[in-house]
């Protein structure tokens, strides 16, 4: 019986050290890509508004593209990161630019199953390599939880929250992709 009993602890111990060594992990590897220099673009810098937050030394202060969507809401993409983990995460921040308060369309989220159980959130955002002829969707957990900003509700008029959305990472040779959010129009990013 004792057996019985002392196996118990030694099982928490292991899911413990599971976690930790995953959410470590994590962290190290957003640090590894947050180094990198930003990539090269043709846009300007973008100042920081006070509504977006004070801007951190990992966020670069470039725009990669601004995508316009129903209802006056507008995603800047400020980042397309590759990371050492084989994952590509790409950040940015979603703005309601209209005259009044308005909801995140729940279009965003996608209409996979899985996906619609957890809320709205960014998990209809897909990539797509042309050259490669692939596409690649927003990742989700063991749970079915998009690899995505969720939560998002109700944003007054010229406010801003900062999103991201991670992806596995395309090919080392593919350069650049398209960026697709349903209800917004798509762009091109460059990676880097």
């Amino acid at each position: 019986m004792n057996a019985r009993y002392g196996r118990k602890p030694h099982r928490a111990i292991a899911v413990v050290a599971v976690t930790a060594m995953f959410v470590v992990g994590c962290g190290a590897d957003e640090k590894a890509g947050a180094d990198k220099p930003p990539s090269q673009t043709s846009a300007a810098p973008q100042k920081s508004s006070a509504t977006q937050g004070s801007p951190t030394a990992e966020e670069p202060a470039e725009t990669l593209a601004v995508l316009k969507g129903q209802d006056g809401f507008e995603l800047t993409v400020n980042s397309a990161v590759r990371d050492a983990g084989g994952f590509l995460t790409i950040k940015g921040n979603l703005k309601n630019t209209s005259e009044k308060g308005r909801a995140v369309p729940d279009t965003v989220r996608g209409d996979e199953t899985e996906v619609l159980k957890h809320g709205t959130s960014l998990g209809g955002a897909t990539l797509v390599d042309g050259i490669g002829k692939k596409r690649y969707y927003v990742l989700r957990d063991t749970d079915g939880r998009p690899l995505t900003t969720t939560g998002l509700g109700i944003l007054s008029a010229d406010e801003a929250v900062e999103v991201f959305m991670q992806f596995p990472a395309p090919p080392a040779s593919t350069a650049e992709v398209s960026f697709q959010l349903p209800t917004f129009e798509p762009a091109t990013l460059k990676l880097s």
